[in-house]
């Protein structure tokens, strides 16, 4: 089990790609893994005939266990197999899964390099019958095609019967759910970071096994709330100037369209600049502040969240932040991020304001100082100067590290962040 990202302690074998017995050239995807960010392609380390599968599709084990080998045909496998059976990870597997222990000379990323068609015959030619050990308990079976199809298009995989071995979901079962006519019309996600979580519509007493994605949230939280010493800074932003903005820069653009949400990354980023205090972190007995301003774009994903990085996003117009973004974004929601495009922001920015949340707190994701929660905008009575309006305003609240940032450093970040919305082309010139 190679590992597939900084922050990965064990993975789960969603599927091999290849059977016992096949030929393997180095370099071919050999199995899906899920890690605690992504569901990744493994490819092989070497060439050779996949001789033994040590843990079966639906297994989770620790980074570093045997998981199948590859070997020539006629060479001796028995020292690795002895190996394997004595390997105090696999047998922990074992214990965990329930599963016989199984390996592959894998370790690399790679995106697959073959048709959609090859990898739909291989993938439904090699999934495990219903029934049989290797099919993941509660888990929809699907192919990687079917289901890469299904999350581009909003469609969820366990409103589909699948027509292939086994009751296997396959790309033509999601080419007719699309042909179809629709019984419910979903919510479209805007560039703002919104998806439309699926839930089933009942109640059930049910034991399911958290994702490797819910698994980190949880390691990450429980390192952030307790360890770190938060304390939170609310502002009101009217939004007026910078709405008019994002109307008129929309009525000319071709190609693509501003979010709120890019305006805001484009104020965060020059606030950042404005007060690089904020743009730090805690490192032991020191404070280390960063010479650029990578952002993280909170994003909800099915079954958890995910945080894209913008990178250097300080020196990008509202242009190049909102097409970065959007990419970031549908990338975010495929699982298909590179361990670099996840990991190492500066600052993050969570927005709930597309569910209509007026107010709320975010946990700060170590080692950042900072996050700013963002609130929905809503029209409201204003009292100004004597006289009362109606405005669109927001509301935002900034989760603080101690540690790094004092409530007077995290006052004037806020000021600054609230100036740039309500004065926008400041944040252009």
């Amino acid at each position: 089990m190679a590992q597939l990202s900084p922050t990965m302690e064990e993975g789960k074998l969603i599927e091999w790609r290849i059977a016992e017995g096949d030929s393997v050239a180095q370099g071919d995807i050999v199995a899906e893994i899920e890690t605690d960010k992504a569901n990744m392609d493994v490819e092989a380390m070497g060439a050779g005939v996949l001789r033994k599968i040590l843990v079966q599709a639906g297994a989770t084990v620790p980074v570093g266990t045997l998981i199948g080998i590859i070997a020539e045909p006629d060479e001796d496998i028995e020292s690795l197999l002895t190996e394997a059976e004595a390997g105090p990870a696999v047998q922990a597997a074992e214990e965990l899964s329930g599963v016989p222990d199984e390996v592959t000379s894998a370790g690399e990323t790679a995106a697959p390099d073959e048709t959609a068609e090859v990898a739909e015959e291989r993938a439904s030619a090699t999934a495990p019958p219903e029934g049989e050990p290797g099919a993941a308990e509660g888990r929809v079976k699907a192919s990687p095609v079917a289901r890469k199809m299904a999350t581009e298009k909003g469609i969820e995989l366990r409103t589909l019967a699948g027509t292939g071995p086994g009751g296997r979901i396959v790309k033509a079962d999601v080419e007719a759910a699309l042909a179809a006519p629709a019984t419910a019309t979903a919510a479209a996600p805007g560039a703002t970071g919104a998806v439309e979580l699926a839930v089933e519509p009942r109640l059930r007493d049910e034991r399911v096994e958290a994702s490797q994605m819910r698994r980190a949230i949880a390691r990450r939280l429980t390192e952030s709330i307790g360890p770190v010493p938060h304390f939170y800074l609310t502002i009101e932003v009217d939004m007026e100037r910078a709405l008019d903005m994002r109307s008129e820069l929309n009525a000319g653009a071709e190609g693509f369209k501003i979010g709120v949400n890019d305006i805001l990354l484009k104020a965060a980023a020059e606030a950042l600049v404005r007060h690089p205090q904020v743009n730090a972190s805690w490192d032991g007995d020191a404070i280390q502040f960063h010479g650029r301003v990578d952002l993280g774009i909170a994003v909800a994903v099915e079954g958890g969240l995910i945080t894209p990085v913008l990178r250097n996003a300080d020196k990008k117009g509202l242009r190049r932040i909102s097409l970065e973004s959007a990419d970031l974004i549908e990338r975010a929601r495929a699982r298909k991020l590179l361990p670099e495009e996840y990991q190492g922001a500066t600052f993050s920015v969570s927005n709930l304001g597309m569910f209509g949340i007026e107010e709320f707190t975010a946990v700060i994701n170590p080692p950042e100082a900072a996050i700013l929660a963002v609130g929905t905008t809503r029209e409201k009575p204003f009292a100004e100067g004597g006289e009362v309006s109606v405005r669109r305003r927001m509301r935002v609240t900034m989760s603080c590290d101690h540690r790094v940032v004092d409530g007077a450093i995290g006052s004037a970040y806020l000021a600054t962040f609230r100036e740039m919305l309500e004065n926008p082309l400041k944040m252009i010139l």
